[in-house]
Formats: C-alpha cells, structure tokens, sequence
C-alpha cells in the first residue's frame, strides 16, 4: 500500500518530546527513560498508534514503546499522543529489523504485532514480522517468561505464522481464527484497521506464542 507523504512529518518528528531520536543509547537502560521498574511492552508496527495509547491509558503500571517505520503514519500518533497526561509511552521511528540493537537481552515483558505487514512474495517471507528470523531476535530481547500476541486480518500471514513459530522454538496458545467470537475476546483492544474490518464482517485471526 502506498502512504500518502505527510509535508513536515519527518521534521515535526525530530523534534518531538515523545520520541527517543536516539533508542540505541537506551539499550539496557529503558528503565531510566521512565524512571520506574514497570514491566516493558512493546507494539511493532505500531501505525497510528490507537491500539498502544490506549493501553498506556489504561494500564499506568506498565512501560509502552511504539514503534513505526513510516514518517507518514507516526505523524499521526504523535498528535495524538501529544493531547494525553500520561507518563509511560514514547516512540521510535525505526525498522524492526535492528531491535536487538535497541534493548539489552530480556529487557522487554511484551509485544504486540497488529496487522503486520503481509509481505505476500515468497522471497520476502523472511520480513515479515512473524517470521523465524524476527522471532530470533524477539528470543533474544524478550524475558523467558514474555509473550508475543499477534492479530491479523490475513488468513495467509496467518497460517504462514502457525507454521513459521514453531520453527523458531516457539509454543503456540490460544490460536483463534474468529477473535470476535471467541472466548479471547475479553479486554481486547481494537487497532483502527481492526474496527475497520470488524465493520465489514472480517474474521480476525489471533495468537499467542512462548516459549
């Protein structure tokens, strides 16, 4: 899908208070951005930022760090972001791929992947975010005991991730391809694509994965 260019979102973005400009410094040192020992979750793909504001909103005792590629779209979560009394969430802009370059091995609780991107070509399987090489790093920054949640519109993506995880050594718990009518709906939080596709009566696909 092409973003559509948002004229000052790169500038707006360096400037901005809850942005981390430089993450690879606060590598092993998160815990001193927020000045708490609160667990830390993060959301890879973060886009417009709905689904971790809202988290952050309702969960004060927990760390968020979002974490979106795309200018365009991190734009959109800064101003939103920028109307919140809160404490305990900021942004990178960054790409996922350089992760372990950011937290110190078991420095992250949690993380999400919402609506990630599909990347449908066989030779690009690698990219995804649910893919064996990204859960390598995820083993790597994740605590033994944290989960990576995954949801997705994408019955493909999805059925590529049930397979690629357990490549990965990863376990695999409560697997549902109907989100909406199933008994993990509970406490869930919509991302704007999700309320988008509920609204046209798309199953959303959902996952659990351990270790």
């Amino acid at each position: 899908m092409r973003l559509r260019n948002v004229k000052g979102a790169r500038e707006n973005i360096a400037v901005n208070q809850f942005v981390v400009h430089n993450p690879e410094e606060c590598k092993g040192k998160w815990r001193e951005l927020f000045q708490n020992d609160n667990p830390i979750h993060i959301e890879i793909g973060m886009g417009k930022g709905k689904f971790i504001q809202a988290l952050a909103q309702n969960n004060p005792n927990i760390n968020y760090i979002g974490i979106e590629k795309y200018s365009s779209v991190l734009i959109r979560a800064i101003e939103k972001r920028n109307e919140l009394d809160i404490t305990n969430l900021y942004f990178i802009r960054m790409d996922a791929e350089d992760i372990i370059n950011i937290f110190e091995e078991g420095e992250v609780d949690q993380i999400y992947l919402n609506f990630s991107d599909p990347w449908p070509k066989d030779r690009h399987a690698k990219r995804r975010l649910t893919s064996k090489e990204f859960f390598g790093r995820y083993n790597t920054i994740l605590k033994k005991d944290g989960v990576v949640i995954f949801k997705t519109d994408n019955r493909e993506l999805f059925d590529f991730s049930v397979e690629e995880i357990p490549l990965a050594k990863w376990m695999l718990k409560d697997v549902t391809y109907d989100l909406h009518n199933s008994e993990f709906v509970e406490g869930n939080i919509m991302t704007e694509y999700e309320e988008r596709f509920v609204a046209e009566g798309k199953p959303i696909n959902r996952l659990v994965a351990y270790r």
